[in-house]
């Protein structure tokens, strides 16, 4: 509403531009607009806010882990997959850690697995959530129509961005996951205040409407969602 408002924009640029406000003036120059992204924002919160406040014996690792979750916005990542794509050598409990050194700058999340079994969430796979999706465009070498024109990656921004929005906005005993069992996958589950919702993100990518009425038979107190066509307008929500 703010991005509209001020800045006239529609909802698909930001979810492409992501909201900041220093970088708004930068928006007709794309290329302008992601070298102020990556200089003064993305440098300067990995620099500032992570290696300098914390101890750090990898931060070449870091920042690999950094740019391997913007290639994979809301997507679900083993941690052994992510070693096999990052150069520099580590091991699982390192990247748990650095992961969590990333969310506590508001760079990047890992949503654990839902489970009301301790031992599965403890060795589940992260689902990556990046705060901002101005991040994940800056780093990628694709424009705005480009990015528009590809529904899968697309399809991501908006997932990334209902997931950011909600990592942002609810209270902070608010826990949120995912779900996925034998096939069926809910894309966010939020536990707060003694209620379960389960909510699928719908934008053209194939939703699992499905997964919402399999959560439902485990969880049947749980109240589903659907977010995007034919249930509440990404705007809306």
């Amino acid at each position: 509403v703010e991005c509209r408002e001020v800045f006239g924009w529609t909802l698909d640029e930001w979810l492409y531009f992501g909201g900041y406000p220093g970088a708004a003036a930068f928006k007709h120059d794309e290329a302008e607009w992601k070298r102020y992204i990556n200089d003064s924002l993305v440098e300067t919160a990995l620099a500032r806010d992570v290696l300098q406040l914390q101890p750090v014996r990898k931060p070449a690792l870091l920042r690999n882990l950094f740019g391997l979750a913007m290639m994979h916005p809301a997507e679900i990542l083993s941690y052994n997959k992510m070693l096999g794509e990052l150069r520099e050598a580590g091991n699982t409990t390192t990247l748990a850690h650095y992961l969590h050194l990333l969310a506590t700058a508001y760079l990047i999340s890992g949503l654990e697995l839902f489970s009301r079994r301790a031992s599965r969430k403890r060795g589940s796979s992260p689902k990556l959530v990046v705060w901002n999706n101005a991040l994940i465009s800056a780093t990628s070498t694709r424009l705005f129509e480009q990015t528009r024109q590809d529904f899968g990656r697309w399809g991501r921004l908006v997932e990334n961005a209902c997931l950011a929005h909600l990592l942002m906005t609810l209270p902070h005993a608010a826990v949120v996951t995912y779900w996925r069992e034998n096939g069926g996958e809910v894309d966010v589950v939020v536990e707060s205040g003694g209620d379960l919702w389960a909510m699928e993100i719908k934008s053209g990518r194939g939703a699992r409407i499905s997964g919402l009425a399999r959560f439902r038979r485990h969880y049947p107190s749980a109240k589903a969602v659907l977010i995007g066509s034919e249930g509440i307008p990404v705007a809306e929500f």
